[in-house]
């Protein structure tokens, strides 16, 4: 990497970011994908099936807020190494397992082991990218996660149909140990001459933090966690019950959903790359950072209610397009709000705040997952569409209400940038 400018390396890193993150979501993806496969395998109804997904997720929401911690302390180059290897792992392991209690060992373990990826991609971005770039450098290096759902059905599905489930879990897994040790030999923290002009672009342009108690008293924090808390759910469902539904409510067969079952998470990267490129352009033309990114991801929000159609027009092509619409709004929230921590809060904060906002997301999805277990044996779906149809205009709301950038009481004169709304 040395004989590359710092201004291409960033974009190497930006890369192999993008590696990381498609292999963390196509490992998370592929139990959505096999959820008949696997409830016949490991005799399970949909309440066993909403505790196995809830395993991961109280993990992961447990596990978040310290991965943000062990960011700020520890850097983006080791903790992100840490977390490839561990989630690597944790794939492999389910893979060769053949009882359930091991099985949901190995999904708690990929619960813990994949937070640590995006407090460390968050710190990456501040530090090597300026403002007028760090939302589509952001939404660049996250759209692996809906890259990884694009690639996990059908991968998954001819994995399974070829040869047998536990080899969908155990070729994910390889990748990933051998990308770790590509990163680990690539990554740098930026030098000098570059790490400056990032600083420049982000909130404050000077050094310094909140402590962990001035930062659970700002309001933007509670802002940002109550925004993930409701809206993080809907994302959650098109992860983990969107494939299991349209096998199970639209009739699709296994080899279908590897056929069709890409088509919302396309969607759902064109949509959140694009509207963070457009962000981007608001701030060029003069628009306040912070408030750019509000005016973005309200637009986007309005689109959101969609979803309460679904049940009302069953038909499997109509499922797809509305959930690609509603893929398009979640990652829009789920790549912004990034960048909206970024510039609300110091550079020595983004890792913790990015870890207890997305502890919370988790949280949400936790108790909406358990939820929807209920309520699809019982009383059905419609509920499930309608909830999600309001969450993420709630957000908006939230986000111009509480959330406006935040600054130690230390720090002396408000720079025009961290003053903008």
């Amino acid at each position: 990497m040395a004989f590359l400018a710092p201004q291409r390396r960033r974009w190497v890193i930006i890369a192999l970011i993008f590696c990381a993150i498609v292999l963390n979501y196509f490992d998370r993806q592929i139990v959505s994908i096999l959820k008949p496969t696997l409830k016949t395998e490991f005799h399970l109804d949909d309440r066993g099936y909403a505790l196995l997904v809830n395993i991961f997720a109280v993990c992961y929401a447990a596990m978040y807020p310290v991965a943000g911690w062990l960011v700020d302390r520890f850097g983006a180059r080791f903790i992100m190494l840490a977390g490839i290897l561990a989630w690597s792992s944790a794939c492999l392991g389910a893979g060769f397992t053949r009882a359930f209690s091991c099985f949901a060992f190995f999904r708690g373990m990929l619960g813990l082991a994949e937070p640590l990826a995006f407090p460390a991609q968050l710190r990456v971005v501040t530090i090597w990218f300026p403002g007028t770039l760090r939302a589509t450098a952001n939404s660049l290096s996250v759209a692996g996660s809906s890259i990884g759902a694009i690639i996990a059905p059908p991968l998954v599905a001819w994995l399974a149909l070829t040869f047998n489930w536990h080899v969908a879990f155990i070729i994910p897994g390889a990748l990933g140990l051998a990308l770790a040790l590509v990163w680990w030999l690539v990554y740098r923290d930026p030098p000098p001459e570059i790490a400056p002009q990032a600083d420049v672009g982000a909130v404050t342009g000077q050094k310094g933090a909140f402590t962990w108690p001035e930062l659970w008293r700002t309001r933007s924090l509670w802002g940002i966690l109550l925004i993930r808390f409701f809206s993080d759910p809907v994302w959650y469902f098109c992860l983990f019950w969107l494939p299991g539904y349209l096998q199970e409510k639209s009739g699709l067969t296994l080899a279908q959903i590897g056929m069709v079952g890409w088509i919302p998470f396309l969607a759902a990267d064109l949509g959140g790359v694009g509207s963070s490129a457009w962000s981007d352009r608001l701030v060029k033309r003069g628009i306040a950072p912070l408030r750019a990114r509000k005016l973005m991801l309200t637009v986007m929000a309005t689109c959101a209610p969609v979803c309460a159609l679904t049940p009302h027009l069953p038909h499997p092509a109509v499922t797809l397009v509305l959930f690609g619409i509603v893929g398009a709004v979640c990652l829009s929230w789920l790549f912004t709000l990034s960048v909206v921590i970024a510039e609300t809060f110091p550079v020595g904060n983004i890792g913790s705040v990015m870890g207890i906002a997305a502890g919370f997301g988790a949280t949400g999805a936790i108790v909406f997952n358990t939820y929807i277990g209920r309520m699809m044996e019982t009383l059905g779906s419609a509920q499930i569409f309608a909830v999600m149809a309001v969450l993420h205009p709630l957000a908006a709301l939230l986000l111009w209400t509480l959330v406006r950038p935040e600054r130690p009481k230390s720090w002396g004169v408000t720079t025009p940038e961290f003053s903008a709304r």
